[in-house]
């Protein structure tokens, strides 16, 4: 299989001129605000299915800002093309080919390793980002979006945080949010389990400030990479090489120690002081509800690098889907024969994007002897960006992971509750995942489908509901949707409910607040299900048994996924600006544009 020749876009730039050519994008000339009204349009034409975004008059900035790059399938390909897939296609494949090693063979791979020889990077006086330097830096200037209400403040949301470590053992890109605290100052939401986190508390055991880079802008293949799952250790501006075809141009950096990304359009140079943390957020965030507001590091910015006519990328997170879906579920395809590489019992995984990516994985793994699954899942929980994962579900079988419907009907089929459950607690979690008891500490779960089926699902309920609970709803075969009181009202009906006779035959009951919103897709119940559940404190079932330390379970199992006092607010765009938005609607697209439903996502 050859490789394409199509190389990646060298910067933001050529990506707009080749959405241009393609009518992908509309350019938005009447005056916007970016404090909320920008995001709320975004949100609406994502929505639709729309084309991205260039504002070019945003109120109170110098410089337009451009959004929804990514918010569709066809722009994800149109930005990175069928090279990276066959690319890392072949490097996978290449133990396999060369072993045992043979001149015929490593000759039949020679553009392989050609391509491989252009990757890296290249050195520079100048670049295009050099050309205006501002000390010291107004970042008021920038287009900066508050997206929801309840933000704390204007954040940069898709900045490319570049560090090095302080003995030289590697750099790292990261997509860590920033919000502007002042002109000259930025919140750095740098948490710990990131690369550019173990660089901090490096610079802080040596008491001394950590140089950083914050670019915007450049090759789109470094947003890629900046949010790729790789190990420690490969760096990131590796993989954006590589991705781009090219090695990568790095400029001279007039402020600081670190060069620069030369084809950036902003880089906000600085340093991250030891030891000050300042509170940052809240935080719309992907998930779908805020994030709370916690203490993070600090940016002391030193000045700012831009082209002479920049353009500001930024993108809206919320509710699944938005453009952070269409790029996660992109990685995953570009990724996954890496995967079955260093994981060679994992035939295929997948994190489902509806969940916030962490929230719920699917595997199919080897089961050759008894209980090997197991060793497959241990792995796939401590590699990388997958040991967030707060469910996973397994199987040896074939089966589409993508179909997630078809796969849980799959998995359901074949569990045995009382060996097929795990349930692992006290364990660290994703910082955004509310869920668990404290912030970064939850528990997780496993639920394996091996063999063949163990039970017929059934489809329909027979018999009633207990008191309290209005309406059930079938998911899919095998997994009822009930709607019951309030979490605040009764905590404990979903113990009451696992008691219910006319659910003796369903292995998988889930308590909701709204049932018909929650499986009106398999969208909406991946969301609702597996963003409101925490596996220790919210799994219950007809009868729990200890045997041999482990825990053993007769269904239903019944998942309480009801909102919980605790819990951050769901989002919803505010009636001021839902109304402005509405209102201006045929000023911002005079040639017409469909309008969606911003509060829904794209949830049915």
């Amino acid at each position: 299989m050859s490789l394409p020749t199509a190389k990646g876009f060298t910067d933001l730039h050529a990506l707009l001129a080749q959405l241009r050519r393609q009518g992908e994008i509309v350019e938005i000339e009447a005056e916007v605000d970016p404090d909320l009204e920008a995001a709320e349009i975004h949100r609406r034409v994502i929505a639709a299915g729309g084309p991205a975004l260039l504002f070019s008059r945003v109120k109170g900035a110098d410089f337009p800002v451009v959004t929804n790059l990514f918010g569709t399938k066809r722009r994800v390909e149109l930005a990175f093309g069928p090279r990276p897939e066959r690319l890392i296609e072949r490097i996978a494949s290449l133990p396999q080919k060369l072993m045992p090693p043979s001149l015929g063979g490593l000759w039949k791979e020679r553009d392989l390793f050609g391509s491989l020889l252009k990757v890296g990077r290249r050195k520079r006086r100048h670049g295009p980002v050099t050309e205006v330097t501002e000390t010291p830096p107004r970042l008021g200037r920038l287009p900066l979006l508050r997206s929801w209400s309840k933000d704390g403040g204007a954040f940069l949301t898709l900045p490319l945080c570049h560090t090095e470590h302080p003995d030289g053992l590697g750099s790292n890109l990261g997509m860590y949010r920033v919000q502007r605290h002042a002109e000259d100052r930025v919140g750095l939401h740098m948490q710990i389990v990131r690369g550019g986190g173990a660089h901090l508390a490096a610079y802080e055991q040596r008491a001394a400030a950590m140089p950083i880079n914050i670019h915007v802008g450049g090759p789109p293949a470094l947003i890629l990479a900046a949010i790729a799952p790789l190990p420690e250790n490969v760096p990131e501006l590796m993989l954006g090489s590589l991705v781009m075809g090219r090695r990568l141009p790095m400029a001279e950096n007039p402020l600081g120690p670190l060069p620069v990304i030369a084809s950036s359009d902003f880089v906000l140079v600085g340093e991250v002081p030891p030891g000050i943390r300042e509170a940052e957020g809240p935080f719309g965030d992907h998930y779908g509800y805020y994030s709370l507001q916690h203490d993070y590091p600090t940016v002391e910015v030193k000045g700012l690098l831009r082209r002479r006519n920049p353009i500001l990328s930024a993108t809206v997170v919320g509710k699944p889907r938005q453009e952070d879906f269409f790029i996660g579920d992109y990685l995953q395809e570009l990724l996954s024969p890496l995967i079955r590489l260093v994981m060679p019992q994992v035939k295929d995984v997948w994190a489902y994007g509806e969940t916030g990516y962490h929230g719920l994985a699917g595997a199919i793994v080897e089961e050759r002897f008894r209980h090997e699954s197991m060793m497959s899942a241990f792995r796939i929980l401590g590699e990388g960006q997958l040991s967030l994962t707060k469910f996973l579900l397994l199987t040896d079988q074939a089966v589409d992971l993508r179909d997630f419907r078809a796969t849980f009907e799959h998995v359901l089929a074949r569990c045995r509750f009382e060996s097929d459950l795990y349930i692992f607690s006290n364990l660290s979690m994703d910082t955004l995942d509310y869920t668990g008891p404290a912030v970064n500490e939850g528990s997780k779960g496993v639920l394996r489908g091996l063999g063949d089926p163990v039970r017929e699902l059934p489809r329909h309920l027979e018999g009633e509901l207990p008191i309290g609970f209005t309406k059930a709803i079938t998911f899919c075969r095998g997994c009822l949707v009930v709607e019951g009181p309030s979490h605040a009202s009764e905590p404990t009906a979903a113990e009451r409910l696992a008691h219910c006779p006319a659910l003796t035959d369903w292995p998988i009951v889930v308590l909701v607040d709204h049932a018909e919103r929650a499986t009106k897709s398999s969208i909406n119940f991946l969301w609702t299900t597996f963003t409101r559940f925490e596996p220790t404190a919210d799994i219950h079932a007809r009868e729990i048994r200890m045997k041999r330390h482990q825990g053993t379970y007769t269904p239903p199992i019944v998942i309480d996924a009801r909102m919980k006092s605790w819990y951050p607010e769901e989002l919803f765009c505010d009636e001021a600006t839902a109304t402005k938005v509405t209102a201006r609607w045929s000023e911002y697209f005079p040639d017409g544009m469909e309008m969606g439903n911003s509060d829904r996502g794209h949830m049915d």
